[in-house]
């Protein structure tokens, strides 16, 4: 299985945070979403996987140096969801290939995923779910996916897009080369063109959109609080990760969660509530600090 995680993103609305590094490379217990995204995969049995990337890009370039099974494909347009797909195309060959965000964290069966594409007979599979925030899918009673805005109809229902989904190749020779392109357009002209698109609805399953500090700094709770996905992190972690070589000065206080990465410094007295701090990042003598992610440069 090929696969692909889409890194090419702005990340805009996390801001200030996503102008120092991009979005993917976000520490989640001091290592970067990606390198766990990565591993997700292998896991799956993806053995090729092409990364694309334009925000900051020489940052996933240099992270990404000497992975043998991972291809990095620079951007230096915008070229959107749609776009980085069909740059990629000549990566996959002939066979399904898996697609994930590279700003989401879950536990989802990615294997189940595949096979389930590849017994369906459609030119691509979406997986979805009930989440509100993010719906706007509409789906039918059968499965199928009918369109990508709403009101649902009679006998149709909104769903969310996961940010996981398994697609045909050729359905990317719809895509314009080297432009700006949203895969959802594609997915539109492939509908009115005859194509089908499986729903394959999930439940019961952890999922996040990495997508605001506010998320950003939920995840860490339901990991370190809350214990979900235990993969992450090891029992001595669990709730105050502490990663190689940080310091905490004398007097230093750690409340309900707290995620410190490698190199960092805590200074003498200071208190730290759920707080993620990043790799080298330093805290001042006596700070107080609360839901806050704090960086480089803080």
């Amino acid at each position: 299985m090929k696969a692909m995680v889409l890194a090419a993103g702005l990340g805009t609305r996390l801001r200030p945070y996503s102008l120092k590094r991009p979005k993917p490379l976000f520490p989640v217990l001091d290592t970067p979403l990606l390198t766990h995204t990565l591993a997700q995969l292998r896991r799956s049995g993806a053995e090729e996987i092409v990364v694309n990337a334009h925000h900051l890009r020489e940052q996933i370039k240099s992270m990404l140096h000497g992975l043998g099974d991972v291809h990095v494909q620079m951007e230096d347009l915008e070229l959107g969801t749609g776009g980085g797909l069909r740059l990629a195309q000549r990566h996959f060959g002939q066979a399904p290939f898996l697609a994930v965000n590279g700003d989401i964290v879950h536990d989802l069966d990615l294997p189940a995923v595949y096979r389930s594409h590849c017994s369906s007979g459609a030119d691509v599979t979406m997986v979805l779910h009930d989440c509100p925030r993010f719906s706007n899918v509409r789906v039918d009673d059968g499965g199928r996916i009918l369109g990508f805005s709403g009101p649902a109809g009679e006998g149709e229902r909104l769903l969310a897009f996961t940010g996981v989904q398994v697609v045909n190749p050729a359905v990317l020779s719809l895509i314009p080369e080297g432009v700006f392109y949203n895969i959802l357009d594609c997915y539109a002209d492939l509908l009115k063109g005859g194509g089908a698109i499986q729903a394959l609805v999930v439940s019961g399953h952890f999922w996040t959109d990495m997508g605001t500090p506010a998320d950003y700094l939920k995840l860490h709770e339901d990991i370190l609080l809350k214990g979900r996905l235990p993969e992450f992190f090891s029992s001595h972690d669990k709730p105050f990760c502490l990663g190689k070589d940080a310091a905490l000065e004398a007097g230093v206080s750690l409340q309900d969660w707290v995620s410190i990465g490698h190199g960092a410094t805590i200074g003498e007295g200071a208190s730290l509530t759920r707080v993620v701090v990043w790799d080298g990042a330093r805290v001042a003598p006596g700070s107080i600090m609360a839901d806050c992610i704090i960086s480089e440069g803080d």
